[in-house]
């Protein structure tokens, strides 16, 4: 089974990172505006007017080193996990991402490889106080 892995270097304690992948209000300030967080603490995150719906339920959480999402929804991501490991390097944090469990680097995986380089970086922006907010916006995607 492929995974797709990034590691970025963010200027900015754990602490500060962890609520920014841990929970829908964090996730809705980099990744998707469309996030619906359910009491039992799992999100669903709507894209293209919820034409595309990820429900992720959290498994594990540890604050402020370990945020983990199990994917229940989605053709190639259900029952994929979402890894966000939170290291200190120096004077900031290195952020280790893994989306495991596809079941083949089929094109929409590579795709999905791209596109979760360009939302480290948003997260980074963010959590280092200059973001422009979400990637996928209501109104469709922001360039």
């Amino acid at each position: 089974m492929p995974d797709i892995t990034h590691h970025i270097l963010i200027e900015a304690p754990a602490t500060t990172i962890f609520p920014l992948v841990a929970t829908g209000a964090g996730l809705s300030q980099w990744w998707a505006e469309d996030v619906i967080q359910a009491p039992d603490g799992s999100v669903e995150l709507g894209f293209f007017n919820r034409a595309t719906v990820y429900r992720l339920r959290p498994q594990t959480q540890l604050a402020p080193t370990r945020a983990t999402w199990v994917c229940e929804t989605g053709k190639e991501w259900a029952d994929t996990r979402l890894m966000f490991e939170l290291l200190p390097r120096g004077t900031g944090t290195g952020l280790r991402f893994t989306h495991s469990g596809w079941r083949e680097a089929s094109e929409y995986f590579v795709s999905c490889n791209t596109t979760w380089g360009g939302l480290l970086f948003r997260l980074r922006a963010v959590a280092q106080g200059r973001g422009d907010g979400p990637l996928f916006r209501k109104s469709g995607l922001a360039f």
